[in-house]
């Protein structure tokens, strides 16, 4: 039963230049923490992610759904996940202020990891672990499908995960191998072009083969210039991705990614605001054949729907601290894989979290294991850090998901 709730408000600064780009030039990484505590004294640990100011309303709204959850037996309250989730999203008032983006959103995946990190611990296993072993009936007995039912249905969900069933041990090895990691460190926007070659360099030493570059300048001859010191350190044969963190209109952005195709990235990222579905479908015509990636501000499952159904976007980057949280993101997941588009998350949680869903993503739902992306800023107040070892993630083995700050 969970008996204790509290919401921390974590800031960290970073160092110069750091987690830089086209919009947001000075970030203070940071957490709306909230922990949830058991009778047993089990502390589940979830994550809400910003940049700094506005953190503490975030908390604020983390503390409001908190509240909502004190006296709930934790496997009571996870066998039916998604009703509770789809009750808290459309609480009338908090409603208004969304529905389902923004800072209540943000409070809400804040609560809703805290769950999942509880429910591992509870039932002593690491998150990854804890739902491969679940059937796909209880899979989605956590997920809120509302919005959703013209494209994927409850049954429908519960049918594709069963499919996976029957090859699950063949994707069992990841485990071992790991998963593959992208260093996005490289190019932060305020880097000068020695840092961003020397990163690279860097980068390839330590067993990366794909990297990404902030883009975004004001002189899109700086974004061409940089683009081409990454590729000309890391070869033909990695993969660099470009990310422009929505500075560009549409007419910027096409004329600025037909100036970068020379470097061939493999993904241009965030090209202009992510609200503009359409644009993005205008965009991704007329540069063809490079690939669009975004995610990182799509703020819900019902907007990632209409994404997906204009075809325009060929990498998905939901973020489990960004979205409504796990529950969303596994949602988010099983569209991505209905409409067979790969998903490679934003992981504003340093990678924490999102190492025990991209198994579980590849594992149980057959998605492939391409990379997660690896920001290293934060290890040090994890009290469980992720592990890269050749440019891969090492497989956590302890219980919950990796989510307790120091």
């Amino acid at each position: 039963m969970i008996q204790k709730v509290n919401v921390n408000d974590r800031r960290f600064r970073l160092a110069a230049g750091a987690g830089s780009d086209a919009v947001h030039k000075d970030p203070e990484y940071s957490y709306a923490h909230t922990q949830l505590t058991d009778e047993k004294g089990n502390t589940g640990s979830g994550l809400a992610f910003t940049v700094g100011t506005g953190n503490e309303l975030v908390c604020a709204a983390s503390k409001f759904y908190a509240a909502e959850l004190q006296g709930r037996d934790i496997e009571e309250l996870m066998a039916s996940f998604g009703h509770t989730f789809q009750q808290l999203s459309n609480e009338q008032q908090f409603r208004w202020l969304g529905p389902h983006k923004g800072i209540v959103h943000l409070g809400l995946a804040s609560v809703t990891n805290a769950c999942y990190d509880l429910w591992a611990k509870h039932s002593g296993l690491p998150l990854w672990k804890l739902l491969i072993s679940l059937s796909p009936t209880q899979i989605v007995n956590t997920l809120d499908l509302s919005y959703l039912e013209d494209v994927l249905t409850r049954e429908e969900a519960i049918a594709m995960l069963e499919v996976q069933r029957a090859s699950i041990n063949d994707r069992m090895g990841i485990l071992t191998t790991g998963y593959p990691g992208y260093d996005t460190s490289v190019g932060w926007f305020n880097y000068d072009d020695e840092k961003v070659r020397y990163n690279c360099q860097r980068a390839i030493d330590a067993g990366f083969t794909a990297m990404k570059l902030k883009v975004g300048s004001t002189d899109p001859q700086r974004d061409i210039r940089r683009a081409n010191i990454v590729r000309e350190v890391a070869g033909d044969n990695a993969k660099v991705m470009l990310d422009a963190n929505q500075q560009w209109t549409l007419p910027q952005a096409i004329s600025i990614c037909h100036g970068l195709k020379d470097m061939q990235p493999y993904w241009i990222e965030e090209p202009t605001h992510p609200d503009d579905v359409l644009a993005h479908q205008t965009l991704a015509k007329e540069i063809a054949p490079l690939k669009l990636a975004l995610g990182e501000h799509v703020p819900n499952r019902i907007v990632f729907k209409n994404y997906l159904q204009t075809g325009c976007a060929s990498f998905i980057q939901a973020d489990a601290v960004r979205v409504g949280g796990v529950s969303e993101f596994i949602t988010i997941s099983l569209l991505c894989k209905k409409f067979g588009v790969p998903v490679v998350p934003h992981v504003g949680d340093m990678g924490q979290l999102h190492q025990h869903l991209v198994l579980f993503n590849h594992i149980a739902m057959g998605h492939e294991a391409l990379f997660l992306e690896h920001i290293p800023h934060l290890q040090s107040h994890f009290v469980h850090p992720v592990q890269i070892k050749n440019g891969v993630y090492v497989t956590p083995q302890e219980p919950g998901s990796s989510c307790d700050l120091i």
